[in-house]
C-alpha cells in the first residue's frame, strides 16, 4: 500500500510558516474558488503538507476550493491524513471537504488515516459520511489497514459503520484477522473475533519452484539436488500466529475453536512453524494445548527445528525468546519428544538467503547429530540423557562425532562464500585466503569439547562414512589441530584413505577463493607427520638395507640417454626438467604431500647410494607416499637407468 499522498516517500516538513505567502495568495483568488498559483503550486495543498493549520483556516475562510487537488489526484485532506494532523483534518472536513475523494492509486483520506492508526481521525471522517468499503485495487480495505497498524479503537469504529470483517484482498487472499496476527496484535484480533471474524479463512495458494536443500551460490541448484514445485501460502490466522510468535492471539484463536492441527498448503503444522520460525514460547504453548509433539509432515520434527534454531533470532543474532534454544529442546523432550527421530526431507533454499534451512547432505540426522554439527554441547548432553542414539549416522554414513569434527562444514578463502556452523551464507571479504579458511580459534575449542564428549558418548573415531572420510579427515581439511590431537590420542588410523585415496595429510589443505590454487597447511602437515609412529624421517637420513643393492647397469653413455628418456616422461613433471623440484606438478604435490626433492644439490633426502635411489623409485616414499611406486610403469632395467641419470643431474656420475 503506498501511504504518501504523491506516492512517493514522506518528505521532511518545512520548518517555517507558509501563513505569508497563502494568505497573499488569497488575493489572486479567480473565479471558482481555485487559487492562481504560480508553477502549478496549490497554496491549500502546500498549507495542509507543511501541517500549517493557522494558513489552512486562514485560506479556507477566504474561499479556497478544499477538494483543490493535486496532478495526482491527492487533495489537502489527504496531506492532513498522511501527515496525522487532527487539526487541519478538522478544518477541512467542516469546510466541507470531499472525505470520499481518492487519488490516482485509490487511496482516500480514511485509508490513510486507517494506515497510521490515527482513531481520532478514523472517527471523524467516518462521523462525516467517509466510505468504509472504499478498497483499494489490491482490495484492501480500511478495516485492514487499521487491523495491520494496530488501533483496536479505529477498527471498532469501522466494524460500527459496517465494515466487512471478512473481506480479503486480493493480491494473496488474506483478511483483517490475519494482518492484525500476522502484525501481533491480539487486542485488534479480539475486536474482530467479536465481530464474527472467520477462524477458517485460507489465504490464497501460489506455487514456487525451489532448490531442495543444496547450496546457496549464484547457480543455487547442486548436481544431484531436486528441484520442486512448493506450494505457499493456504494459511488460516493461526498459522500465521505461528509465524509470527503470537502467544496472545493463538490463544484467542483456539480459544474461538481454531484447529490446533490445521494445516497450511504445503502440509506444515503449527508448533512445526513456530518452532522452525524461531518463537520457542509459542511452541511451548502450543505443546500445552495438546498438540503432536512429533509430527514431521515436512520431513522433520520440532526437535529437530528447535535445535537448528538453537538460540539465534537470526544469523549471530540472538533470540530474545527466554525459551529458545535449550529451554525450548529440555520442554519438547518433556512433552515425549522423540530425539532419534530422523530428518527424511530437506527444505527449500532460497538463493543468497540466511534461512534456518535442513540440508540435502543432512539426510537422516538426529536432534542429536544436529547438535553434535552445531557444536551445542548442552543440547548433546540433554538428548543423550533423553535417550538419544550417540552413534546414529545420517544417510550418508556421518556419524555425530564426524560432524562435530566438521565433516561437510566448508570454509573458503579470500574471498569466497563460507558458511558457519549453521550452513549460513555469508560473503567473507577477509583478504587472506589462509585467514578465510581457518577456523577462529574460539570455535575450534568449542568443537574439541564437542568431540570430546562425542567420544565419551560412545562416538567411535576409526568409523568412516559412504566416502570413506573419517573425523580426522575433518580436523585434518580445517586444521584443527587440538582435535587432530585429541583423535588421533584415541586411535585415530592416521592412514585411513577416503574413496579418493587421500589420508588425513592429503586433506591439509586449503584455497585461495572458490576455485584458487591449493595451499597446503603445513603446520597441520607437520603435526600430522610427527604424530605418526610409522613417519618417514623428515631430515636426510640413509637405508643401509637398499645400500646393499649393486647397480647392474654401467653408467655409460646409452644408460644415461635411456635414463633420461624415462626421466622427461614420468619425473620431470614434478622434479622438473633439471631436477630442481620446479616441474609444472611441484605446487600441487606441495599442497597434498610434500615437495618434489632438489635432485641436482648435495642433499640426498633418502640417501645417495644407487642402492638407496633404486628403492626410493621402485617403492615411492611411505607412509604418506608423497611419491608413488614406479615398480611397473618403469621395469628394474629402466629404473637403473633413471639412477644413472640422476645421479648425473647431481655430479656424481
Amino acid at each position: 500500500m503506498m501511504c504518501h499522498p504523491s506516492g512517493g516517500a514522506r518528505r521532511a516538513r518545512p520548518c517555517r510558516s507558509l501563513l505569508a505567502a497563502l494568505l497573499a495568495a488569497v488575493t489572486l483568488m479567480v473565479a471558482g474558488g481555485q487559487p492562481a498559483a504560480q508553477g502549478g503550486a496549490i497554496p491549500l495543498i502546500d498549507a495542509a503538507r507543511a501541517t500549517d493549520a493557522a494558513a489552512v483556516r486562514a485560506l479556507v475562510e477566504a474561499g479556497a476550493d478544499v477538494d483543490a487537488a493535486q496532478a495526482d489526484g491527492a487533495t489537502a485532506l489527504h496531506w492532513a491524513a498522511y501527515r496525522e494532523d487532527f487539526e487541519t483534518a478538522a478544518l477541512l472536513i467542516g469546510a466541507g471537504a470531499d472525505v470520499n475523494r481518492a487519488n490516482d492509486l485509490g487511496m482516500t483520506p480514511l485509508l490513510m488515516a486507517c494506515a497510521n492508526g490515527h482513531a481520532e481521525l478514523v472517527e471523524a471522517l467516518l462521523a462525516a459520511g467517509a466510505d468504509p468499503h472504499a478498497a483499494l485495487q489490491s482490495g484492501e480495505t480500511p478495516l485492514m489497514a487499521a487491523a495491520r497498524a494496530g488501533s483496536r479503537a479505529a477498527v471498532e469504529s469501522l466494524l460500527r459503520r459496517g465494515a466487512d470483517v471478512n473481506a480479503a484482498e486480493r493480491t494473496r487472499g488474506q483478511t483483517p484477522l490475519m494482518w492484525a496476527v500476522a502484525n501481533r496484535h491480539p487486542a485488534v484480533v479480539a475486536a474482530l473475533l467479536d465481530a464474527g471474524a472467520d477462524i477458517s479463512a485460507r489465504s490464497q495458494v501460489r506455487y514456487r519452484v525451489y532448490n531442495m536443500g543444496g547450496n546457496r551460490s549464484a547457480g543455487s541448484a547442486s548436481s544431484g539436488i531436486p528441484l520442486e514445485e512448493v506450494p505457499i501460502g493456504g494459511s488460516t490466522p493461526l498459522l500465521f500466529a505461528a509465524r509470527a510468535g503470537d502467544v496472545e492471539s493463538a490463544r484467542l484463536l483456539l480459544d474461538a475453536g481454531a484447529d490446533l492441527h490445521d494445516t497450511a498448503a504445503d502440509g506444515n503444522v503449527p508448533l512445526v512453524i513456530a518452532a522452525h520460525s524461531g518463537h520457542a514460547s509459542l511452541a511451548a504453548f502450543l505443546l500445552e494445548r495438546g498438540a503432536d509433539v512429533d509430527a514431521a509432515p515436512l520431513g522433520y520434527t520440532a526437535l529437530h527445528a528447535a535445535v537448528l534454531r538453537g538460540e539465534l533470532r537470526d544469523r549471530r543474532v540472538r533470540n530474545a525468546d527466554p525459551s529458545a534454544g535449550l529451554p525450548l529442546v529440555e520442554t519438547l523432550l518433556a512433552h515425549g519428544a522423540d530425539p532419534n527421530a530422523r530428518l527424511t526431507q530437506p527444505t527449500p533454499v532460497r538463493r543468497w538467503s540466511h534461512d534456518f534451512a535442513f540440508m540435502n547432505r543432512w539426510l537422516g540426522a538426529t536432534p542429536y547429530w544436529l547438535a553434535s554439527k552445531f557444536l551445542e554441547i548442552e543440547m548433546m548432553q540433554t538428548l543423550a540423557a533423553a535417550g538419544a542414539d550417540t552413534r546414529m549416522a545420517s544417510d550418508d554414513g556421518t556419524t555425530p562425532l564426524m560432524a562435530a569434527a566438521g565433516l561437510g562444514y566448508s570454509r573458503g578463502g579470500g574471498s569466497a562464500f563460507i558458511k558457519d556452523r549453521r550452513d549460513h551464507s555469508s560473503y567473507n571479504p577477509v583478504a587472506s585466503a589462509e585467514q578465510g579458511s581457518r577456523i577462529p580459534e574460539a570455535e575450534e575449542r568449542l568443537a574439541r569439547e564437542a568431540v570430546v564428549l562425542a567420544i565419551e558418548l560412545g562416538g567411535d573415531v576409526s568409523l568412516a562414512n559412504a566416502a570413506g572420510d573419517t573425523a580426522l579427515h575433518a580436523a585434518a581439511s580445517h586444521g584443527m589441530e587440538s582435535v587432530i590431537e585429541l583423535l588421533v590420542e584415541h586411535g585415530a588410523d592416521l592412514h585411513a584413505a577416503n574413496e579418493r585415496g587421500r589420508t588425513p595429510v592429503d586433506m591439509a589443505v586449503f584455497r585461495e577463493g572458490i576455485a584458487g590454487a591449493p595451499l597446503v597447511r603445513e603446520s597441520t602437515v607437520g603435526l600430522l607427520r610427527e604424530l605418526d609412529p610409522d613417519r618417514h624421517p623428515t631430515e636426510p637420513h640413509e637405508h643401509p638395507e637398499a645400500q646393499e643393492l649393486a647397480n647392474p647397469v654401467a653408467a655409460g653413455a646409452e644408460s644415461l640417454a635411456a635414463g633420461e628418456a624415462a626421466y622427461q616422461r614420468l619425473c620431470a613433471t614434478c622434479h622438473g626438467p633439471t631436477g630442481r623440484g620446479d616441474g609444472r606438478l611441484a605446487a600441487g604435490t606441495a599442497a597434498y604431500s610434500a615437495p618434489p626433492s632438489n635432485l641436482a644439490d648435495a642433499t640426498w633426502q633418502h640417501g645417495s647410494t644407487d642402492g638407496e635411489i633404486f628403492t626410493a623409485i621402485r617403492d615411492g616414499i611411505g607412509p604418506d607416499f608423497a611419491m608413488d611406486s614406479f615398480d611397473g610403469p618403469l621395469s628394474e632395467a629402466e629404473i637403473w637407468n633413471v639412477v644413472n641419470y640422476v645421479k648425473s643431474l647431481g655430479g656424481l656420475r
